[in-house]
């Protein structure tokens, strides 16, 4: 190995995982995808022992995990309601009127807003089961700080989905038991 100076490189902190449950957040960024008709959104945790998590995960792994998609299309109208209700409420004297003729997504920047994260599993690009959080909904700050909100329980993708365990991936062991192999 090459001589390294590690004289002034900040040793990495754990990395803890966000759990599923309310948040009181902070829109960080919006922009307007207008050829697929929704809002990009990103936030950031904006109290508690979790605050500017997703900032941080930014500076360690160069990814912004905090996003949720606004869709304005007929069908998602009453979602979009419930977001557009969730900032009013949660950001005293501002409204965010999605339906007025002049309506600037870039207002939404730095307002306030609850969230109730689920984690769910998906199938990785490998073929493996992965865990992420999502925004199950929205709703008023308060809400979450007095814990008047239900965390549903993990989505686990539906058994068809589930990658199969083949034969091949198990051996013999002294004891009589089947371990799974580590290697293909």
């Amino acid at each position: 190995m090459k001589a390294i100076n590690l004289t002034n490189v900040q040793e990495a902190g754990e990395n803890t995982q966000l759990p599923a449950g309310g948040y009181v957040c902070k829109i960080t960024n919006v922009e307007d995808v207008v050829d697929k008709e929704y809002l990009l959104v990103e936030y950031d945790i904006a109290e508690g022992p979790f605050k500017d998590y997703y900032k941080k995960l930014e500076e360690r792994a160069n990814f912004w995990g905090g996003t949720m998609y606004k869709s304005y299309k007929e069908k998602a109208l009453p979602m979009l309601k419930r977001f557009c209700s969730a900032v009013t409420k949660s950001n005293g004297g501002y409204i965010f009127d999605a339906g007025a003729q002049n309506a600037d997504e870039k207002t939404l920047k730095d307002k306030f807003i609850g969230l109730v994260l689920v984690e769910e599993e998906y199938l990785k690009n490998n073929g493996e089961i992965g865990s992420r959080l999502k925004v199950d909904y929205e709703t008023e700050v308060e809400k979450i700080r007095k814990g008047d909100f239900k965390v549903k329980p993990k989505k686990l993708l539906p058994d068809d989905q589930r990658p199969k365990i083949s034969d091949s991936q198990f051996v013999n062991v002294p004891n009589g038991e089947e371990e799974e192999v580590p290697f293909n």
